[in-house]
């Protein structure tokens, strides 16, 4: 690595070999486009190698998306659908159960559940779901709603988000997804999603989630409107509530996909920018265990060669995603296993099959 010419980047690189934590200035300056994207590269896959080994991670994973209504209707969603819109549309229970019941004869050991925040169901509607898909599907670990949907289910009930938490674990719930975090920045969600929950209540559901023992994914969708302070204020702030609790697996890094939503006006991040940004991501949160390469977001030869940028997880198999692909994702609809190892193998990694705990299944490596 040739550092010599920015006395910066040499100070952070000496951090980085003494295992010091970055601060938010230092952040900003790796996000900066004049600083080198490969010396950026380079010293995240060293924080890669010490934090979570030469291991690639992978699950064998579908998605379900009940409902596609929303009380919300945020300008960067392409999914969500007024309760009137013709393709407005909320699964029934077979259906929701046929979809199950096909993952699990497909092999997957996780069911990735989200959808919208529908004004007209109840909690117990979002629960029952969660009841019949565990009593159907035992096997299957069910990582359902976002904080923004758990904070909905305590509204309406007027319960606690601790009790909410308690009644969905009993139904089956095995833990949390990352959703819903967006850009943590106040003046940047009053633009793309002025009515969901706010960062302080994101942050909050996932804390109480730690509490009782629940482990959760954390995220962030950059590449729309907000700076690079913006990115990085994100980082801190989940670093902070890892430092607190130590309940997040993995960091999720969403590239923002304007097709269909309404701010079309929105240029695509570039992949440097992508990369810098998993690589930045890496470099921050220090006490996370997985950065994921999400190749349905990122696309599948950024997400490749994010593995040599930081990250350490390529996600899934993922079956019926629908949210990203609604935004104009151009990634295929599904990978098989053969497909995820081969892309790991290309980048000289040990592919390792993972359940949703981070648990590697047997003979998988």
């Amino acid at each position: 690595m040739n550092t010599t010419s920015d006395p910066k980047l040499c100070a952070i690189t000496d951090k980085v070999a003494r295992g010091e934590r970055l601060s938010a200035a230092d952040g900003e300056f790796l996000l900066r486009t004049d600083v080198n994207l490969h010396d950026v590269g380079e010293l995240a896959d060293q924080v890669r190698r010490r934090v979570a080994g030469e291991r690639v991670f992978y699950n064998i994973n579908a998605h379900l998306n009940p409902t596609n209504v929303c009380f919300y209707r945020c300008a960067l969603c392409a999914y969500s659908r007024d309760p009137n819109d013709p393709r407005a549309f909320v699964m029934d229970d077979d259906r929701m159960l046929h979809i199950a019941a096909e993952a699990a004869a497909a092999g997957c050991t996780e069911l990735h559940i989200v959808g919208g925040v529908h004004p007209d169901k109840p909690f117990a509607w979002y629960r029952d779901i969660i009841a019949r898909l565990h009593e159907a599907q035992p096997r299957l670990h069910l990582k359902a709603w976002t904080a923004v949907e758990i904070d909905w289910f305590a509204q309406q009930t007027g319960r606690s988000v601790g009790a909410v938490l308690e009644e969905l674990v009993e139904a089956g719930l095995g833990s949390l997804p990352g959703g819903g975090a967006e850009i943590f920045d106040s003046q940047v969600r009053t633009q793309i999603c002025p009515r969901k929950a706010g960062a302080d209540t994101w942050i909050a559901v996932h804390r109480e989630a730690h509490r009782l023992g629940l482990r959760s994914n954390a995220t962030m969708l950059f590449g729309h409107i907000e700076a690079h302070e913006h990115r990085i204020d994100h980082l801190v702030r989940l670093r902070r509530l890892q430092d607190e609790t130590g309940g997040f697996q993995a960091f999720v890094p969403l590239v923002f996909h304007p097709e269909n939503t309404r701010m079309t006006h929105v240029e695509k991040a570039s992949a440097d920018d992508v990369l810098r940004t998993v690589a930045v991501s890496r470099l921050m949160l220090d006490n996370f265990p997985h950065v994921k390469a999400y190749w349905v977001s990122l696309g599948l030869g950024v997400a490749q060669v994010a593995l040599s940028y930081g990250a350490d997880d390529l996600d899934g198999t993922v079956r019926q995603e629908q949210i990203h692909h609604a935004a104009g994702a151009d990634s295929p609809e599904v990978l098989t296993v053969d497909q995820l190892r081969h892309l790991i193998a290309e980048t000289g990694r040990a592919p390792m099959e993972r359940d949703s705990l981070y648990r590697p299944v047997s003979g998988s490596g």
